[in-house]
């Protein structure tokens, strides 16, 4: 009888499948002559399917059928997570002072240092700090006269102790009302030759407020332009970070977070390069996100190629320090049922290969460990389960 073209494919793609795995060896795996096969088993996809499939000696020695055995090993642990400015080196600039911004003198992207100036400001905040200033510091000079004259008068015994107690309380309590007025015109950004000036009784042209730098790094994001008013203790102004490290925070979901310490070693991997970043964890959240039941784990990661960005989404590989024993199989082995549920093939000594259904462990670069499912010296088929699994739907 005449072959159809359908069926002439069929038998073309089973061969071309034979041959590719199984090199050099004739013919196909057979269901095992027992009475299994007529029993109706019922697999994970519902179908009846025979328990084993035999195959032949010549396909068997094709096979690459491994003895489980229990090992150590470092998880290596797989994960996502999103980049974050490195919160202990970045900071948001906000107003110390109230006005309408004058000049914006740091541009977005410029490298600044502590205490340069970013923007000054206008305000009327700073008649009212230089004229505190000001009397503050002709009162400490005054209450220091008179403490003087005071300490001569009562060396002379023309002045009670108790006077002389009083004269000091006041020159004490007008240095420290002079420092403060000093330092409140410091914190809206009077540089101190400034105050010198103001302190001598020199003559001064508009004095404009300064916000300045808190820290050293990149301007990476402007949020006021000439003109805009301020609010003071409000107002977010700039934000400036040091990329020369980034945080990545990760997120690790269920028994996965036991195999991960403070000061693992990290892949972040991104689009942007074929490279890995390097990392470290510095930190593991003591809490587990409500909504996503994930716990965060915070890799403090090297930028100095500033290939991480905030806000981007990366993949992260979490090589664990602590060492676990279990029994791990190569990836080659693990197949997927039809419910998407892992399994393995268990070689007989017969001949004969069986479903055995498995649960995961951690993923290794070797391949998978084998949480439940298989027993130390039992034998697992680790290369050709595929044209196995293949050859039992026919």
């Amino acid at each position: 009888m005449s072959s159809t073209p359908f069926q002439s494919s069929a038998s073309r793609a089973i061969a071309l499948l034979l041959s590719a795995t199984v090199i050099g060896c004739g013919g196909g795996p057979t269901p095992a002559p027992d009475t299994a096969a007529s029993t109706g088993h019922v697999y994970a996809d519902s179908s009846p399917k025979p328990t084993a499939f035999r195959v032949t000696d010549a396909q068997r020695a094709r096979l690459q059928i491994i003895t489980v055995t229990k090992t150590n090993f470092r998880p290596l642990l797989n994960a996502t997570g999103t980049v974050a400015f490195n919160g202990d080196h970045s900071t948001s600039v906000i107003a110390p002072i109230s006005g309408p911004v004058v000049r914006v003198v740091a541009q977005l992207g410029a490298r600044v240092s502590a205490r340069q100036t970013l923007a000054t400001v206008s305000s009327p905040d700073f008649a009212s700090d230089v004229a505190a200033y000001r009397k503050a510091e002709q009162m400490a000079a005054n209450t220091k006269r008179i403490l003087n004259r005071n300490e001569q008068l009562f060396t002379n015994d023309a002045l009670a102790r108790s006077d002389l107690d009083q004269s000091r309380t006041d020159a004490a309590a007008a240095v420290a009302d002079r420092d403060a007025a000093a330092q409140q015109l410091r914190s809206i950004g009077i540089d101190d030759a400034t105050i010198g000036a103001i302190r001598d009784g020199r003559q001064l042209q508009t004095i404009e407020g300064a916000i300045r730098a808190p820290i050293s790094g990149i301007v990476v994001e402007k949020l006021i332009s000439p003109g805009q008013l301020l609010q003071a203790g409000t107002t977010m102004t700039f934000t400036i970070a040091d990329l020369s490290t980034m945080w990545v925070l990760a997120s690790v979901y269920g028994d996965d977070i036991a195999s991960v310490h403070t000061g693992d070693v990290v892949d972040v991997i991104t689009d942007a390069s074929a490279t890995p970043v390097m990392g470290k964890v510095d930190f593991i959240a003591p809490i587990v996100d409500p909504g996503t039941r994930a716990t965060t784990v915070r890799v403090l990661a090297s930028n100095g190629a500033q290939l991480l960005r905030r806000d981007m989404f990366v993949k992260v590989r979490v090589h664990a320090t602590a060492q676990r024993s279990g029994i791990i199989v190569p990836a080659s082995a693990v197949l997927r049922d039809d419910d998407n549920l892992p399994f393995v093939f268990i070689a007989g000594a017969d001949k004969t290969f069986a479903r055995r259904r498995v649960t995961l462990g951690v993923e290794l670069d070797a391949g998978y460990e084998i949480a439940t499912g298989l027993s130390p010296g039992e034998q697992v088929l680790a290369n050709g389960a595929l044209f196995v699994q293949f050859a039992e739907h026919q």
